[in-house]
């Protein structure tokens, strides 16, 4: 199962607590309940993890680990999943993002779009494009995250039903056999 996986590399707490480099901030970086792997901290992880996935500013991971310590949720995984949105996939992403916020306004979408990661395009391209890729990636990442956590939770309970299920089918079977 990958709780048992992710338990297995994951720093303990107690480690984070005690290194001297991290200061003040091992006092909530070293909170047992942001390393635990439960369905509430994990269906929060996803939330958060996948929302700050889908904007575009800089710092990303330090986002969403702030918003992992303040509503409690696995803060490995809240960092971890931000990275869906590396430099590979951020075009795609973006771009998706910038397509619902033209959507949403009712707005042509920029058919001649094309990206440079340079100073000169962000300042010129970013006074037009802002509006709808802003709106585009708040909207999807409240949809990621709002499907994610009740999805997550949905799956969860699923998943432990049916284990608990395959649990009383083998005690049945070998009672039967005992019998």
């Amino acid at each position: 199962m990958p709780k048992k996986i992710f338990k297995k590399y994951a720093p303990n707490p107690d480690k984070i607590k005690n290194m001297k480099g991290l200061g003040f901030l091992a006092k909530w970086i070293g909170n047992p309940n942001l390393w635990h792997i439960h369905r509430h901290s994990t269906a929060k992880a996803f939330a958060n993890g996948l929302f700050w996935m889908s904007i575009p500013i800089p710092s990303q991971m330090v986002t969403s680990a702030i918003t992992a310590i303040l509503i409690r949720a696995n803060l490995p995984l809240s960092v971890a999943l931000v990275w869906i949105s590396n430099p590979l996939t951020m075009p795609p992403i973006f771009y998706f993002n910038y397509l619902v916020g033209t959507w949403i306004l009712g707005t042509e979408a920029e058919a001649s779009l094309h990206f440079e990661m340079s100073w000169d395009w962000i300042v010129t391209t970013l006074d037009e494009l802002w509006l709808p890729l802003y709106l585009g990636s708040i909207t999807v990442g409240t949809v990621l995250a709002v499907t994610s956590y009740f999805g997550l939770h949905l799956f969860w309970k699923i998943h432990v039903r049916r284990s608990w299920e395959r649990r009383m089918q083998q005690r049945r079977a070998k009672a039967a056999q005992e019998s």
